[in-house]
């Protein structure tokens, strides 16, 4: 299937696209990775959507100092829906399972992953929790905050009926999550073709694999978690409410235990995506990939050794906290690697400032941010001052949504033209990327005053700080910049698929094997054995002007 044979008809592209069976039949009951990867992609946009709807009710109604126009229990639900959809839904799934599904067979030179049945399995396991997610709004939605800390989400008098729906809904989730991981793992480990050894591998391998380990390793315990909370509070039975001889903290130990090394499958595979960003768009070899590589391993592992730094203040030992603390801040370590890498790729670069770029340069800014201002917080002395305020959510929201959130759109920009095969506008894609980026910092960077001031986190309205409300209309003129930049995304990407130029096999000068394929792909893949090689290494390229693409130079040695 080549760009040839494809129809101007986008109706007539769709439902033959990657060579499969059109309709929606063809669809749902499909085995092929990208479809699955396609649907991914669509649905934890529209969750994406759905949260970002309610993170803009937050904001609106702290406008002012007494609230715009939300009860405080409205204001619980608005926020704990808002951070449960952006941290279950949408980041987590996000890079790994729309990305990853999509992408990763095809740099593999595979036809497919090693399990296409448990792939759509896991799809429909996200939707089934994205169902239950939704019941509980209809069963009078939740009020306990994302993390479903106890006694909130135990007392039957002050949280709501929609508690339990969430709960099944995150553990099925869980379920989604772990398959996505093994998947990912025996497909690495067991489908790579001749020639390519680990050290071959694309970067964004090496972090998807890491956050498959990650994924299999520590999403049980989150899922054990909450089947415990959901028979506490249905049977009665004393786990963790202390009313009943139950310990709250031990909630935390166990939460944390996986949250913390939720937010490295957050960020290790939107890395993954960066490394490659950078790389291809400086068309300049990766400095230190082994760096880079062993780095993401490390992160992983460090991932397990850390979550008691949420829990300074919850009474655990000084001891305790001084471990947790110097264990916080050897995380940095691996972390910093990634970024000096990156900054040294693109030194004396050929760098190409289009849309995928800008995202990928926006990472590094608001990841370097996002990783000094966590010093703040691993240090004992500063984080009891800053706990529970909005310097923390500052600091959430610089790692997971400035970082991962925008590692994952510069992902979906990079591969747009592989997925879709049409090109989108990169005059509205470099304007939509730079409102996101002023939007981003505008909204969050006045965060961290808010805490440093005493701004706690949580609150419907603070009248009794009306000073502070300058820097919650920075915030939320920021916001209003960051939404409208991704309106523009979503109609600009939109507008490709009708009526955007066919995009070449190779519009960026990528070395690795999903470019040495159509776009899009056809059903198998590859109508020929890919090449494999050095995947940074971009001297065998040349510019077809005709084709407004890349191809092998006709003196370039092939492996």
């Amino acid at each position: 299937m080549t760009n040839e044979h494809h129809s101007d008809s986008y109706l007539e592209h769709a439902h033959g696209l990657f060579g499969n069976k059109g309709g929606i039949v063809g669809w749902i009951f499909t085995l092929d990775h990208k479809r699955i990867g396609v649907m991914y992609l669509v649905c934890v946009l529209l969750a994406f959507l759905l949260a970002g709807i309610f993170a803009m009710m937050i904001r609106y109604q702290l406008l002012t100092p007494e609230g715009t126009f939300l009860t405080a229990d409205q204001y619980n639900q608005v926020f704990t829906l808002h951070g449960a959809i952006m941290v279950f839904l949408v980041i987590i799934p996000g890079v790994p399972a729309a990305l990853g599904n999509f992408v990763l067979p095809i740099m593999l030179g595979a036809k497919d992953v090693a399990f296409p049945k448990l792939n759509l399995f896991s799809w429909y396991l996200w939707i089934a929790g994205l169902v239950f997610f939704l019941l509980s709004l209809v069963y009078g939605g939740v009020d306990t905050g994302w993390t479903f800390y106890t006694p909130y989400s135990i007392d039957k008098t002050s949280s709501m009926g929609g508690v339990i729906p969430a709960l099944i809904g995150a553990f099925i989730l869980g379920f989604s999550s772990i398959f996505t991981g093994m998947n990912f793992i025996v497909t690495i480990h067991r489908l790579r073709p001749p020639g390519m050894t680990w050290f071959k591998m694309p970067l964004f391998l090496w972090g998807t694999y890491a956050t498959a380990v990650i994924q299999v390793l520590a999403t049980p315990v989150i899922g054990i978690t909450l089947l415990l909370l959901i028979v506490e509070r249905t049977m009665g039975i004393g786990i963790f409410d202390p009313a009943m001889g139950g310990d709250p903290v031990l909630y935390q130990h166990f939460f944390w235990f996986y949250s913390h090394p939720a937010v490295y499958i957050m960020i290790l595979p939107a890395m993954g995506v960066v490394s490659e960003l950078i790389s291809v768009h400086s068309h300049r070899h990766i400095f230190g990939y082994k760096f880079i590589a062993y780095s993401s391993i490390a992160i992983a592992m460090f991932g397990f050794l850390v979550w008691g730094h949420h829990m300074f203040v919850s009474g655990q030992s000084p001891l305790m906290n001084a471990i947790f603390s110097l264990i916080t801040f050897s995380v940095s370590i691996p972390s910093a690697v990634k970024v000096f890498n990156w900054l040294a790729t693109l030194y004396k670069g050929s760098i190409s400032l289009n849309t995928p770029m800008i995202y990928g340069l926006s990472f590094i800014f608001i990841f370097t941010i996002g990783g000094l201002t966590g010093l703040h917080l691993g240090t004992l002395a500063t984080d009891v001052h800053l706990h529970d305020s909005y310097f923390v959510v500052a600091h959430f929201h610089y790692v997971m949504m400035g970082s991962a959130l925008i590692g994952f759109i510069g992902g979906i920009h990079h591969w747009w033209p592989k997925m879709s095969g049409k090109m989108y506008s990169e005059f509205w894609g470099r304007i939509a990327a730079v409102m996101v980026f002023i939007g981003f910092n505008m909204t969050f960077f006045t965060q961290f005053m808010l805490g440093s001031q005493g701004m706690p986190r949580r609150y419907a309205q603070y009248a009794t700080m009306p000073e502070l409300q300058v820097y919650h209309v920075w915030s939320t003129i920021g916001s209003t910049i960051m939404a409208l930049g991704f309106v523009i995304t979503a109609i600009y990407l939109i507008q490709s698929m009708f009526s955007g130029k066919k995009a070449p096999s190779n519009p960026w000068g990528g070395r690795s094997l999903e470019w040495q394929c159509t776009s899009p792909p056809p059903w198998n893949n590859f109508s020929e054995q890919p090449t494999v090689g050095d995947c940074y290494d971009y001297s065998v390229l040349e510019w077809d002007e005709a084709e407004q693409g890349y191809h092998w130079k006709e003196d370039a040695e092939r492996p």
